[in-house]
């Protein structure tokens, strides 16, 4: 499958490949944890990550928005690694492109960029949580009530799958606990947290161009 669908309130969630969730009804994309400017302050304390590998993130998101042409487009939380660097203005001047989406923040920890930068940009910014219907938009894991479900980043979930003799592969994933759905990372370069899958979690995993649930605790061949 290229993507997994789940269904919540009726609506229908597709987990697509590229790290991203899609609302047909609502027309509305989610996306968790793109970290740009990332590289840009890495190479200023001396450690040279090409700005290439985030020309592959908005390589990736022009595609969503051309192919889903939401309505709504929620970053959920750390849009931005950390201080300001001149990816924050190739950043504005690329959700230009979209006249017909709105683009949301909602402010993660990382989004710590002076208040005069969001209030000139073409964001909607939100410093707290955002509910549509039964959908409870935040950027950390929270508690909500049980017809709830917390569609939520931060923690960039990955698994560990282990196969014959020493083949094994770290792959990222959509983790449900309870009724949280915590979605991957959408950066490239932002790292992996590995969970463990108890009996009441649900886990799918991202392939290189697929969506596949784990039915157990992981293996591979």
């Amino acid at each position: 499958m290229i993507s997994a669908k789940i269904t919540h309130s009726n609506l229908d969630l597709d987990l697509l490949f590229e790290k991203g969730v899609w609302i047909k009804e609502l027309k509305v994309l989610l996306i968790a944890d793109l970290h740009l400017g990332k590289a840009t302050h890495y190479r200023k304390a001396g450690i040279p990550i090409p700005e290439t590998i985030h020309q592959l993130d908005f390589l990736t998101l022009e595609k969503l928005v051309h192919r889903f042409q939401p309505l709504h487009l929620y970053f959920l939380g750390d849009l931005f690694h950390s201080h300001w660097n001149e990816q924050w203005e190739y950043f504005l001047d690329f959700i230009k492109q979209f006249p017909e989406t709105n683009f949301h923040l909602i402010k993660g920890n990382h989004d710590i960029l002076p208040e005069q930068n969001y209030q000139t940009s073409f964001l909607e910014i939100h410093s707290s949580p955002v509910t549509l219907g039964n959908l409870y938009l935040s950027h950390e894991p929270v508690t909500v009530p049980e017809k709830q479900l917390n569609i939520c980043g931060h923690i960039h979930p990955g698994i560990y799958l282990k196969g014959r003799g020493k083949l094994s592969l770290r792959l990222p994933c959509y983790y449900w606990n309870n009724n949280t759905l915590v979605l991957p990372s959408f950066g490239n370069f932002t790292g992996l947290q590995l969970v463990e899958k108890k009996p009441s979690d649900r886990i799918w995993v991202i392939g290189e161009d697929r969506v596949f649930p784990l039915l157990s605790t992981g293996s591979i061949g």
